[in-house]
C-alpha cells in the first residue's frame, strides 16, 4: 500500500528510524503495527532530515488484504500524533519500491523577509532573514541548474555514492503569494544529501551580493564543497511531491 504523508518535521530527528530519537518512520510503523497486529516496515521515497517538513512524502508497506485504502487512512490518522497525517493511500503493483521507482521529486524552500517571519506561528516553517534579497540575482542563479550536473560540491560531504549527477527538470524562485518573501521550487530525478539546502544557501549569498553567480557555476561538477556557502537551515524546506510511472499503480 502506498501512503501519501504530510508532517511537520520540527519535532522529529528526520524520517528514518533511529535507536533513540523520535522519527516519522517510527511513528508510522508503530501505528501500522497496532492496526495489523505485527511488524509493518515502511520503505520511504527518501530521507528528510531533522526539521524538514513534507507535504507529499511517499512510503509503502505490506498490509493485510482486508484493509481498503480509505479505511486504512482513517484508522492511521486516528492513531498518529498531531504532527503526522496520512493524506491518502492506494494499492500498487507487486514489486513497487517508492525509492527506486520514483521518476522525479519536487521540493520547495520558503524564505520570509518581513518582521512577521519571526512570529512563533511562522518561524518554524521558513527561514527568517532581513532584506535585501535581490530576486533578479536569485533567478539568474537558478537558471544555471536545469539539465544534468554533478552536485558533489553542493551536498553533504562523506556520502559516498556511485555518482553525484542529478538531472534538474525545473528550478525557479518566485515571490510568495502573501508577499512576505520568496519560495524556491526545484524538481529533479534525484537529490543528494542536503543538496537543496546547499543550493539555497549559495543562492541566498548571491541574492545578497556576497557571492557572484559565477561562484555557483564553478561549483557545478566540482568535486568538493569547501568553497560552497553554508547550507540553509532545515525549517524552510518541504518535500512537496514524488512522482511515479502510471504502470506502478494498480
Amino acid at each position: 500500500m502506498l501512503l501519501i504523508l504530510q508532517y511537520d518535521g520540527g519535532a522529529f530527528a528526520g524520517w528514518q528510524r533511529q535507536k533513540a530519537d523520535r522519527t516519522v518512520q517510527a511513528e508510522l510503523e508503530g501505528a501500522l503495527g497496532r492496526l495489523t497486529g505485527g511488524e509493518a516496515p515502511l520503505v520511504g521515497a527518501g530521507r528528510t532530515d531533522a526539521g524538514v517538513h513534507a507535504l507529499g512524502q511517499v512510503a509503502a508497506a505490506r498490509v493485510p488484504e482486508r484493509w481498503q485504502p480509505a479505511e486504512l487512512v482513517r484508522a492511521l490518522n486516528a492513531l498518529l500524533p498531531a504532527d503526522v497525517w496520512v493524506a491518502s493511500a492506494c494499492r500498487m503493483q507487486p514489486g513497487f519500491n517508492p525509492r527506486r521507482d520514483a521518476t522525479e521529486r519536487t521540493y520547495c524552500y520558503r524564505i520570509g523577509l518581513d518582521a512577521g517571519a519571526r512570529s512563533p506561528f511562522r518561524h518554524r516553517w521558513e527561514w527568517a532573514m532581513k532584506p535585501p534579497l535581490d530576486g533578479a540575482l536569485l533567478a539568474e542563479a537558478a537558471a544555471l541548474l536545469p539539465g544534468e550536473h554533478g552536485y558533489r560540491a553542493l551536498s553533504a560531504a562523506g556520502q559516498e555514492k556511485p555518482h553525484y549527477r542529478c538531472r534538474v527538470h525545473e528550478a525557479m524562485w518566485q515571490l510568495r503569494e502573501d508577499g512576505a518573501g520568496f519560495e524556491f521550487w526545484i524538481t529533479a530525478d534525484r537529490f543528494l544529501h542536503h543538496m537543496v539546502r546547499f543550493l539555497v544557501g549559495m543562492m541566498v549569498d548571491i541574492g545578497r551580493s556576497k557571492r557572484a553567480v559565477a561562484d555557483l557555476a564553478a561549483l557545478l561538477d566540482a568535486t568538493d564543497n569547501r568553497t560552497a556557502a553554508p547550507p540553509a537551515p532545515a525549517q524552510g524546506l518541504f518535500l512537496v511531491s514524488v512522482r511515479y510511472p502510471r504502470e506502478c499503480y494498480e
